[in-house]
């Protein structure tokens, strides 16, 4: 089962919007060292409901991305293929952390998909 595991909000200046949501959700955002504009946002405490996720620069889609945990972002591809959606980032490599796809449901909705990786730590 693919549980949506993050969530990633886009901006045209991220620093405000990390702003907006520390001020309105308490929400708290580390930059994460990377060569993207890409901030890494806690939305709670360790071990409460709920998942934690990103602000990042606005790069083509306007709405709020969630990203679900896959054994195979390779299977989930064919998957979506299969059953009328659309890849529209192929496999990609996130440094430390595994592979990741996005794509369109069915809908026009963008979706991701990570798989983690050992050998990519």
């Amino acid at each position: 089962m693919g549980r949506v595991v993050h969530f990633e909000v886009p901006a045209d200046d991220p620093e405000r919007a990390v702003s907006f949501y520390r001020n309105v959700l308490g929400w708290q955002a580390q930059r994460w060292e990377r060569p993207i504009d890409y901030w890494l946002v806690t939305t709670g405490e360790e071990g409460t409901p709920g998942i934690n996720g990103a602000i990042m620069r606005r790069e083509g889609h306007t709405g709020v991305v969630n990203t679900a945990a896959v054994v195979s972002v390779d299977e989930t591809a064919r998957k979506v293929e299969a059953n009328g959606g659309k890849v529209i980032m192929p496999k990609s490599v996130v440094p430390g952390v595994g592979f990741v796809i996005y794509f369109t449901d069915t809908e026009g909705n963008v979706f991701g998909a990570i798989e983690s990786d050992e050998s990519a730590r």
